[in-house]
């Protein structure tokens, strides 16, 4: 595999490369030059396969020449050592659960096959590194899970001090060992552009950092895989499907279009985003404009007022836009909306959905899933479209507890690992949203 920057101004490189340094020298996004397409025959061949067992044969062929068979399938199968329920609502909605791994989290999908990855190749080469990250919410715990506890890795995770849950923070700021947790007084976009500063920084070169946010490819192309596993399960090739996604930074939803680009028979892709409406406004205007600072909303992990992986989407539809939100040259907008349908949702909305939602099908559902729930709706009603669709449970309402008490009037039950973080000590450090105060703590702390 060769991947390129999406501000073409670097040289293509390894994925091996890609996974380690995380941004390109040019600080463009890397993208495959190319990949596999997947055959009926191909697919319809895993119909009765296992989640690790998909991942592990879809990945293989991803990822040919890049890691050995043996290897591939160890980490694969400690990765996925939980399930991923579908859900019926109806005879034409289902919920993909991507809340039973470690962290309750749709992130750990890909965050812990990232982290296998990473210290495979680490390994083999005898090297350390350092990762930063930011989150906005579910990110952070995820990544600082799946890290934790890796002989040849630090990370340094940065969140917005007063935008994530209590249940969130305390994933992260109670591990150590390896694990720093920096709370920033500031937005999402703040720590995400100051992690961006560092990895451009010649000053820090020597210190090895990478990322582990959805800027890394090593998170989407995992990320992938359960778009093919819940076709799989309840479409017969050459069936269509659609999928409504909620989508903050657009990784999740990058994960879907690599799918569909590798053959995936995708109907539609409903991009449902909360009151940060940035993408809705490029597909209805031809316009970009970021949102500074970005709104703070119920669905917190979506707070993102300019996300990354817009870059990438623009650049598979033939665009190309740089990493401050520059579009250079425009996509191919008809064919980009042809494809995807994306809408704002309301924290009113979200709410209600949530409230109707339960009252309705007795399901919990938390705030990020009601977005996606409510943008299926809204394209139904403004499409008729009544193909078979999948909506995205992106974590378990148990990690936004006060919000779904407040909407619901009732407190989900927990499960086991969520009840014993709450006990445990927190630590850690508190930065205002100055590059420089950042700078100066890696300095001294990694330097």
């Amino acid at each position: 595999m060769r991947l390129y920057s999406t501000n073409l101004k670097a040289e293509e490189v390894s994925f091996e490369t890609a996974l380690i340094t995380g941004l390109a020298p040019d600080k463009g996004l890397y993208m495959p030059r190319q990949l596999p397409l997947f055959s009926k025959e191909e697919l319809m061949s895993l119909k009765d396969e296992t989640y690790p067992e998909i991942a592990f044969r879809l990945l293989g062929r991803i990822l040919e020449g890049e890691i050995d068979e043996a290897s591939l399938r160890a980490i694969v199968y400690d990765a996925y050592n939980y399930d991923v329920p579908l859900e019926k609502v109806d005879e034409t909605t289902y919920i993909m659960r991507l809340d039973r791994g470690p962290t309750s989290s749709f992130k750990d999908f890909a965050a812990r096959m990232m982290a296998r990855l990473m210290q495979y190749y680490l390994k083999k080469e005898n090297r350390k590194l350092t990762i930063l990250t930011a989150t906005s919410g579910d990110t952070g715990s995820a990544v600082a899970h799946a890290f934790y506890g890796l002989d040849n890795i630090d990370v340094i995770v940065l969140f917005p001090r007063t935008e994530v849950s209590d249940r969130q923070r305390k994933q992260m700021t109670t591990l150590g060992r390896n694990i720093t947790a920096l709370s920033v007084e500031g937005k999402f976009d703040d720590c995400q552009a100051m992690v961006k500063q560092a990895f451009a920084d010649d000053e820090l070169k020597h210190m090895n950092l990478s990322s582990a946010n959805s800027i890394n490819i090593g998170r989407l192309i995992p990320q992938s895989i359960y778009y093919f596993y819940s076709y799989l399960k309840l479409r017969d090739y050459p069936e269509k499907i659609v999928f409504s996604i909620p989508s903050g930074n657009f990784g999740n939803m990058m994960g879907c279009v690599l799918a569909k680009t590798m053959g995936l028979p995708v109907q539609k892709i409903v991009a449902a985003v909360n009151e940060n409406d940035e993408v809705p406004c490029f597909l209805d205007t031809g316009r970009y404009g970021k949102i500074e600072p970005s709104r703070n909303c119920l669905s917190n992990a979506m707070n993102v007022g300019h996300p990354s992986n817009l870059a990438r989407l623009i650049t598979i539809y033939g665009g190309e836009m740089d990493e401050k939100g520059n579009v250079h040259s425009m996509p191919d907008m008809e064919k980009l909306k042809q494809d995807i349908y994306s809408i704002p949702i309301t924290d009113e909305d979200t709410k209600a959905t949530m409230r109707e939602f339960y009252e309705r099908h007795n399901i919990l559902i938390e705030p990020h899933g009601a977005v996606g729930i409510k943008g299926l709706t809204e394209y139904r009603k403004a499409t008729k479209d009544q193909t078979l669709a999948v909506t995205l449970e992106t974590a378990d309402p148990a990690k936004f507890p006060a919000e779904v008490k407040a909407v619901i009037g009732i407190e989900p039950e927990p499960p086991q690992h969520l009840r014993e973080i709450e006990s445990r000590t927190e630590h850690m450090e508190h930065l205002t949203t100055g590059y420089e105060q950042f700078k100066g703590y890696l300095k001294r702390k990694r330097g």
